[in-house]
């Protein structure tokens, strides 16, 4: 099972529709595809969407990084060492975890595909299906409300709403769409870094009567020591976004007082599924829950993030919509969005296939 052919190349995707976060718009992305081939004829594939506010990687870094380490590192290995390839992909890629993810998330697809399972059943499945949120950026109050109502039709029954840019505006914001939607919906919020102790502080007083679900990232990445001086129930419901990009820090922050109660992995943050899943044993083994998220993403790495998220006992939140807005993508299959709840195919490896 030695692998032959690599392949790398970048992939212009368009979205459907522009969104607004804390710190930037976004009307496209770029993803870096990865194909790994080997000499009995099955192929593996993964996607790389690297996100430089956060990791500092930008696209042309993920390229030459696996211009650099592509070849190199895999031509002539034999597929079963999956371990070790992934090991030495975190030695000598870590300052790209996109380009490492891609690799990665290509390398599972391929050795499950050997085994002829789903990689799901590779990892050891907890959870046959989850219910996913889908994002509102950061626009007008109606806007906010009209696009809220379009997903609760489409059966989504958990909405993640931007915020971070005006605390005010996002106060009157969020009570306009709790009245318009009723308790029945399921509101989680994601400030990107937007806030300060005290506009936090505030926040969670004036938000107290809308029985949000938690809260994402308030403070900026590197104020632990901010988070850690907050009261426990403003820590308990925050979940780590930016702040969290490695197992160290998983297990940094799982020491008392931990500065959030809940984890948020991204593959493109980690560098793929195996650092991923040593985040997910950190925060199993000390009681975390989990919530798995995404980039603008192809459905290839959205597909690799729900298998490992359906694989981890801590697993209980979803934010794996980063597919549903592109214009565009380059496979299809992988996963199965229901009601709002998102299953994988029941075919080895990923289960996607080229267009």
């Amino acid at each position: 099972m030695k692998i032959v052919h690599v392949e790398h190349w970048t992939e212009h995707f368009e979205l459907s529709k522009p969104y607004t976060i804390a710190y930037e718009t976004i009307e496209a992305v770029d993803n870096q595809i990865v194909r790994i081939e080997t000499d009995e004829g099955l192929f593996g594939i993964g996607a790389g969407s690297p996100g430089p506010e956060v990791t500092g990687e930008s696209i042309d870094d993920c390229r030459c990084s696996l211009d650099a380490h592509l070849e190199s590192q895999l031509l002539d290995r034999d597929i079963r060492e999956l371990n070790a390839l992934i090991r030495e992909l975190e030695k000598n890629m870590s300052a790209a975890p996109a380009a490492r993810a891609a690799i990665d998330m290509a390398l599972f697809d391929l050795s499950s595909k050997y085994l002829r399972k789903p990689l799901v059943e590779l990892l050891g499945r907890a959870h046959r299906s989850l219910p996913t949120s889908i994002t509102i950026g950061i626009e007008s109050i109606r806007k906010s409300i009209e696009e809220a109502q379009d997903y609760v039709k489409r059966g989504f029954r958990i909405l993640k709403i931007k915020i971070g840019k005006s605390l005010e505006e996002d106060l009157e914001r969020l009570h306009k769409l709790r009245e318009a939607l009723g308790k029945q919906i399921l509101i989680r919020v994601d400030i990107n870094q937007g806030y300060s102790r005290e506009q936090y502080r505030k926040f969670i007083q004036d938000t107290e009567s809308l029985d949000l679900e938690f809260v994402e990232q308030p403070l900026d990445a590197l104020d632990i020591d901010g988070m850690c001086s907050l009261p426990e129930n403003m820590r308990t419901i925050a979940a780590a976004d930016e702040s969290l990009l490695s197992p160290v820090d998983a297990l940094n922050y799982a020491c008392p007082p931990r500065p959030f109660g809940i984890y948020n992995i991204k593959l493109m943050k980690c560098g793929g599924i195996y650092p991923a899943m040593k985040i997910a044993d950190i925060a199993h083994t000390a009681g975390i829950d989990l919530m798995w998220g995404c980039n603008d993403e192809s459905i290839v790495s959205i597909t690799a993030a729900l298998h490992v998220s359906l694989a981890s006992p801590a697993t209980r939140y979803l934010d794996l919509d980063g597919s549903l807005d592109l214009g565009r993508d380059i496979v299809k299959g992988g996963f199965i969005l229901e009601d709002g709840k998102l299953s994988v195919i029941d075919q080895p490896g990923l289960g996607v296939t080229l267009l």
